[in-house]
């Protein structure tokens, strides 16, 4: 395939040379001698013109397309006392000749470290290597560390003087290099091709990339990813958000899920129709949970479709159809009821955004479908009181939601460095409030003599976290909740649905949450941080 590529290439040359009545050279016809005397390195990367033949009387210069009239011209008067030609030659071809004057210097990828103890050298280190190789190394080097920090997303972000490039960990973010501009207007342009999306938009974009790229070193790494850019006032800022994780990994029952909890879930997705929604801002884990009951589901007996912008993970035995919402107004509710006269069992939504969307999603729930998706909305209760804005006082709504599902993910404390303390009596008086709020059938902590835990620090860890763990509320549509949902739209409050839940047994995310410090799981700074 290079070989037929590298034909036609030197082909379309020749027609071009033969339009501008030039001569033309196939620099992979022969093997061409270096005339390092002629032209220092700089140069030929300047001027786009590279020797092909010299003597003392001539001297022959490869040019390519995008070699201007102006350096030819200056070339000939630069060297006088010998007949100067030209010949245009591919771009391939140019290529190779520089390969050969100016060899790729040997590129030591050194993995990047969170606890390096000499944080601005490894830094700068980092930064040398990126600014030193091409953009695809680039990509794949910063992916390739990304996966290895098990890092959720890459932040470049534009300034005056450069550009920064950020890893969240853990849902922090963490400095690991900057770009010059100059490097990163060719990582951005080699970036965008790869994701389909345009370097010269003054609209946000999203796009993605699936494929692999092979380092200068040799190594392999493959890169899938969710591309999102957003101009700002020195440029454009992307983030790349990482699909890391295995799909056949996903299960419920690695979910770290209370026995509760999964039973809950156990029992809805068990029943033939009806809509679960999983609630929460980006990076809370909502696509995690959903492909993990999406594996449950998956079996020969039952026809599972999804609907996603994009296509984040491949599953085997499930239809998975792409939205592209950048190009389709409509995208999810038009392919929505296309997909309903497949006859599937089970609909994975990626996302309800529109009116049309969700009644859409209510009006399968109700006609034997199991519907799945995810909503932005701040709690359980809130997604409940948001969705009636939206549609209205509508019968459908209470009889279709069977489960809505708010997660966010803390960090975890790590147990080799995590201090005990003891809390004041304000904070005692806060946890008390909060354990007095707990539905009757949660076991209520005594708080006397309590120690609580925070971040601690050591050399293997001076974060004092590691992994993360999620924080959950599942409201039932119970019948004291259907009763409330009975009034009219305008009556009905978030802070009303979420006690009655409460009094029917749901445990809030932020009672979840004080069992999680008191347990020692997690710090108080940690649930304020994410939850408060």
């Amino acid at each position: 395939m290079a070989e037929d590529a590298r034909i036609l290439e030197e082909r379309s040359t020749q027609r071009r040379a033969h339009l501008l009545n030039m001569a033309y050279e196939d620099t992979s016809a022969r093997e061409i001698p270096l005339y390092p005397e002629v032209l220092p390195v700089p140069e030929l990367y300047s001027l786009r013109a590279i020797p092909l033949y010299a003597d003392a009387n001539n001297l022959r210069f490869g040019v390519t397309n995008t070699t201007s009239q102006s350096t030819m011209a200056n070339l000939k008067m630069r060297f006088p006392d010998q007949q100067t030609t030209f010949s245009i030659i591919s771009d391939t071809g140019y290529k190779d000749l520089m390969r050969r004057y100016d060899p790729p210097k040997e590129v030591i990828y050194k993995d990047i470290s969170l606890i390096s103890h000499d944080a601005d050298e490894q830094f700068k280190v980092v930064s040398e290597t990126l600014n030193s190789v091409r953009a695809d190394d680039m990509l794949a080097y910063i992916v390739q560390q990304a996966y290895l920090l098990k890092a959720s997303d890459i932040h470049l972000e534009t300034d005056e003087d450069g550009v920064r490039i950020r890893l969240r960990v853990d849902g922090v973010l963490h400095p690991i290099a900057e770009f010059t501009n100059d490097k990163y207007r060719q990582f951005l342009s080699s970036l965008a091709v790869a994701a389909n999306v345009s370097t010269n938009s003054d609209q946000p974009q999203t796009g993605h990339i699936n494929r692999s790229y092979q380092l200068a070193n040799g190594s392999s790494v493959t890169v899938n990813l969710r591309l999102e850019t957003v101009p700002t006032v020195h440029g454009m800022d992307a983030v790349l958000r990482l699909f890391n994780l295995k799909p056949e990994l996903m299960k419920l029952d690695s979910l770290g899920l209370a026995k509760d909890e999964k039973a809950i879930i156990d029992d809805i997705i068990s029943h033939p129709n009806g809509l679960v929604l999983m609630v929460g801002p980006t990076g809370s884990g909502k696509t995690t949970t959903l492909y993990s009951i999406l594996n449950q589901l998956n079996n020969p007996e039952r026809k599972i479709i999804t609907l996603e912008d994009p296509v984040e993970y491949n599953i085997k035995g499930i239809t998975q159809i792409p939205i592209d919402s950048t190009k389709e107004a409509n995208g999810f509710a038009d392919k929505f009821r296309a997909v309903l006269r497949l006859d599937p069992d089970v609909i994975m939504v990626g996302e309800i955004r529109d009116l049309d969307t969700a009644k859409t999603a209510l009006q399968s729930a109700l006609t034997g479908h199991l519907v799945l998706s995810t909503y932005h909305a701040g709690s359980a209760a809130a997604a409940l009181t948001r969705m009636l804005d939206a549609i209205g006082d509508n019968p459908l709504f209470s009889s279709a939601i069977r489960l809505i599902t708010a997660q966010r993910l803390i960090r975890r404390l790590d147990d080799h460095s995590k201090v005990a303390y003891d809390p004041d009596p304000k904070t005692l008086g806060w946890l008390s409030g909060v354990i007095a709020s707990f539905p009757e059938h949660v076991p209520k902590p005594n708080l006397d003599g309590i120690k609580l835990y925070k971040a601690g620090s050591s050399p293997e860890n001076p974060f004092g976290y590691s992994g993360q763990l999620a924080v959950r509320e599942l409201m039932l549509m119970t019948p004291a909740i259907l009763n409330e949902l009975k009034k009219a739209s305008r009556d009905i409050s978030a802070q009303e649905l979420e006690k009655i839940a409460i009094s029917d047994g749901m445990v809030t995310m932020i009672q979840n949450g004080v069992i999680q410090v008191i347990q020692g799981n997690t710090s108080l700074e940690e649930i304020m941080r994410i939850l408060a």
